[in-house]
This record gives structure tokens, C-alpha cells and sequence, in this order.
């Protein structure tokens, strides 16, 4: 039989030791962590029975993977939580977009926008599972379906500050920005618009979900999997170079490059290790917990029933502190995710007190308090918000990487989303998962199709591990 190690059990690392254990390999997976999950952990903080996701909490994009279907994560817990509104975006003055898993319902409430957000998002969205599996894998590799991937692929070039001149309503342009800014990145650049698009296209089809229970039932269902197949995972166990490695046919990393490169050390490829060394990361997330009596107080309506609400005003305001956060200067008013999962899984609140999952935009590294900056954003758009606060809890860009060290200075994406690293990933080669080294491959977000906790990173190194063991 052949084995494989996979180290970090991440959703990345455990999708890949699942698909591998399906196949017959005998898989082992290290863990440095006390427990599995990486950025999908959750847990009870701040109030006894009030549930927070740690990092990762939207998840159209694991609903829309074909990781979760081959791998009937259903069968092992995951259900899907569905919000009244997928997304507000509140403007000052009382106003707010309102973003629906509908495209007719989204486009009806944006006015003169209507119809340009129907001819950019009807189409794709509603083929999606025709086309959707492009991209979300390589973007060098040959498209089974290239003339649906390219109606999708061309407006992603552009800089989401130049597609966001299309629509002539501030609604319609906070909206695609917001959105777009989850790249983390300036969004004047070639291809800022493509994260945005991708999310609000996956959204359109299966809505901004998130997992009923909490964002750990995704990974506690991979590893159902893998358990069911054999495979083992130990947690507590650091690797820190090869002579840590147990012997094996293949092994994956579920690691940012810089820690690959620190592992494999003189084994790497001379020219693989140095552009692995230098693998960019961009601005970081500073994220505060909220215990709030009652919910926010939220002047507009549509943020009152939002499972996701962006904070940072107007599009040009959003694109303005994006641009200064990637220069290493921290916004007196940033931009700010907020997420309300309660709404659609009330199991998550205990009695009227409910957890608000934030985090602002600062700079890579950031050794300041942004949770004045937070409170005030919220603020400017829920006046009394201050008042219904019952307790809150930190997490810092240095807690980030502490909390997993993929996440180096508070980089959550693991890497930044330029174009190198957005269409190559870590190195320009087509085969991106392969380090260069037989027998090794990487897994983690680094690699295409980038963040989030659908798990395809995994599963298409795991499909090149298969590969290179069914030819040996």
C-alpha cells in the first residue's frame, strides 16, 4: 500500500489526506495545533453558549466545491445555514445595498443599476455548475468549458475601481467594491476585480452560507472522512525539518511556502527555494469578538437582516484606505467585515446576547489597537451600538500567525493577491502543486484557487500526488 504524510490539517490538508485515503493510500496527517481545523475553528468566547468562528465564516464557495460533494460532507454534519439577506452595505445618511442569493431581487433594489448587474452576474451565475469547476483550479491549465470561463474571465482583469465605474448608483459601486476588497489588496491593480466577481457569481448561485454549528463542522467532517478510510491524524506535533518527517511514498504541506522552504532546506531546488523564501504576503486582519445584548442597532433595515454587512462607506473611501493598509499605513476609518451568523443559526446566541464576528483591513504586522477603530465604524453606522456591547475579544495580526503560522503578520489569505501570485501561485510552473522535488507537493491557499476553506487547493495536489504515484 502506498503512504502519505500530510502536514497541517487545515481544510486544504485534510481535503487532500481524504481524497488520497479514498484511493488507498494509508494517510497520516501532523498537526502542529492542539486541535485540527486551521482558520475553519470554532468555539464558545466571551459569554458561556455564544459560539464564534475563529477566522473563515462565509462559505459559498465550500458549498459551491466539489470537494464537498465528493466527499458527502453532508453525510458527516455540514448543513447550510441560509441568511434573510446575504449582504448589506450601509452608506451614511440611513442608506444601504442590499446583496440577495437572487440576481433579479439584488438587481430590482439598485435602481438605474438594475440592469448592468443582471448582464454581469445573470449568465455566469446561473452556469455556474457547468463552468464553475475552471475556476476554481489552475488558471494555467486547459478550461473544459473555455468560452463560458472566458464571458466570466474578462471583466476580472480590469482593477475593481475601474469596473466599479460602470454603475452610475453609489449602491451598486459600494456593493462590488466591498466585496472585491476581501482580496485585501489595492483595488486600482490589474485583476482586483477577479475575487469579487468570483464571490459575488458563487454567491448569486448558492448564497453567502455559513455552516450551521459553526465554520469547525467543515473540518470535523473532512476528518470524519478520512477517519472512515483509514486515515490518521496527531495533533500536537510541529515539523521544523525533513529529519521530522516520517518516511513516506508522498507528502503534502499544508504550509505557507516560506515554512515549506524551511523544512525541505538544502533539499528544495536551489531556484524553487528562493522564490519560496520571497513569496509575498499582504495586509493582515485584526479581528474583535463581540458580545452584543439585543444585536446591533443598525439605522438601515437591510443590515438588520444581513448575514454578512461591509463597513467602509463609499467605494471610493474603501478603495482609498485598501490602497494606504497595502503601503503599510493604518486608516483612522477601515474597512470592516461584519458578520452576523446568528441570524440564519440562532443556536450560536445564548438567550438575547449574540456573537458578532468582526475584522478590520491593517497592515501586515500591525502592532496597534485597531478595536477603537472597529467600534467606531460599527458605530457610524448603528448609533448606540456602543451601549449593547456585554464583552469582546482580540485577536491581533501577531495572534493571527500565533493562532496558525500560515498566516504570517496577520496575512489570513495566506499571500498576496497580485497578479503573479493570484494567477501562478507561489512560482510561475504548470504543474503548481509540485515543489520541484519527487515525492512533494504543497496544498495550502498559497496555491490555486487561493483562500478560503473549499478545500480545492487540496484536492488538486492530492490529484498530483495520485498522479505521480500511480506512474511510479
Amino acid at each position: 500500500m502506498s503512504t502519505a504524510v500530510v502536514v497541517g490539517a487545515g481544510p486544504n490538508g485534510l481535503a487532500a489526506a481524504a481524497v488520497l485515503a479514498r484511493a488507498g493510500v494509508e494517510v497520516t496527517v501532523l498537526e502542529a495545533a492542539d486541535e485540527i481545523g486551521g482558520g475553519t475553528r470554532s468555539g464558545e468566547a466571551i459569554v458561556p453558549g455564544l459560539l464564534h468562528d475563529h477566522c473563515s465564516a462565509v462559505h459559498m464557495m465550500v458549498a459551491a466545491s466539489p470537494v464537498a460533494r465528493e466527499l458527502g460532507l453532508h453525510r458527516h454534519g455540514v448543513s447550510w445555514a441560509y441568511p434573510e439577506i446575504d449582504c448589506a452595505h450601509p452608506l451614511d445618511g440611513g442608506r444601504a445595498a442590499a446583496l440577495y442569493t437572487s440576481v433579479e431581487r439584488t438587481a430590482a433594489g439598485l435602481g438605474a443599476d438594475s440592469g448592468r448587474w443582471r448582464r454581469l452576474f445573470a449568465g455566469p451565475s446561473a452556469s455556474f455548475d457547468r463552468w464553475g469547476e475552471d475556476m476554481l483550479g489552475p488558471v494555467l491549465a486547459v478550461p473544459r468549458h473555455p468560452l463560458r470561463l472566458a464571458r466570466f474571465g474578462a471583466p476580472t482583469l480590469l482593477p475593481a475601481t475601474v469596473l466599479a465605474r460602470a454603475f452610475r448608483t453609489e449602491e451598486a459601486r459600494a456593493l462590488f467594491v466591498g466585496t472585491a476588497a476581501h482580496a485585501i489588496q489595492p483595488l486600482d491593480r490589474p485583476m482586483s476585480s477577479a475575487i469579487g466577481l468570483g464571490l459575488l457569481t458563487v454567491g448569486h448561485r448558492y448564497g453567502w452560507v455559513v455552516a450551521r454549528g459553526g465554520s469547525r463542522t467543515i473540518t470535523d467532517a473532512m476528518a470524519a472522512v478520512l477517519g472512515e478510510h483509514g486515515g490518521k491524524i496527531e495533533t500536537g506535533v510541529r515539523v521544523r525539518s525533513v529529519a521530522d518527517l516520517p518516511a513516506a511514498d508522498v507528502t503534502l504541506f499544508d504550509l505557507a511556502p516560506g515554512a515549506v522552504a524551511g523544512i525541505l532546506g538544502d533539499a528544495l531546488p536551489r531556484r524553487v527555494s528562493r522564490v519560496y523564501r520571497r513569496f509575498a504576503h499582504g495586509p493582515a486582519a485584526f479581528k474583535v469578538d463581540f458580545a452584543v445584548q439585543g444585536g446591533v442597532p443598525w439605522a438601515a433595515e437591510a443590515p438588520r437582516r444581513a448575514g454578512s454587512v461591509h463597513l467602509g462607506g463609499p467605494a471610493a473611501e474603501i478603495a482609498a484606505n485598501e490602497r494606504d493598509v497595502a503601503a503599510g499605513r493604518m486608516p483612522e476609518r477601515p474597512f470592516v467585515l461584519v458578520g452576523q451568523q446568528y441570524l440564519a443559526d440562532p443556536g450560536r446566541s445564548a438567550g438575547d446576547v449574540h456573537p458578532l464576528w468582526t475584522y478590520a483591513h491593517v497592515p501586515n504586522g500591525y502592532s496597534g489597537d485597531a478595536t477603537e477603530a472597529i467600534t467606531a465604524q460599527i458605530e457610524r453606522f448603528a448609533p448606540g451600538f456602543r451601549d449593547r456591547i456585554v464583552g469582546l475579544e482580540v485577536r491581533t495580526p501577531a495572534g493571527f500567525e500565533r493562532y496558525n503560522p500560515n498566516y504570517v503578520g496577520g496575512d489570513i489569505i495566506t499571500g498576496a493577491k497580485n497578479v503573479r501570485q493570484l494567477v501562478l501561485g507561489p512560482r510561475a510552473t504548470l504543474r503548481p502543486y509540485s515543489v520541484g522535488l519527487p515525492g512533494y507537493f504543497i496544498c495550502s491557499a498559497a496555491t490555486p484557487p487561493g483562500p478560503g476553506a473549499h478545500g480545492m487547493c487540496g484536492l488538486h495536489a492530492a490529484n498530483a500526488a495520485l498522479g505521480q504515484l500511480h506512474r511510479s
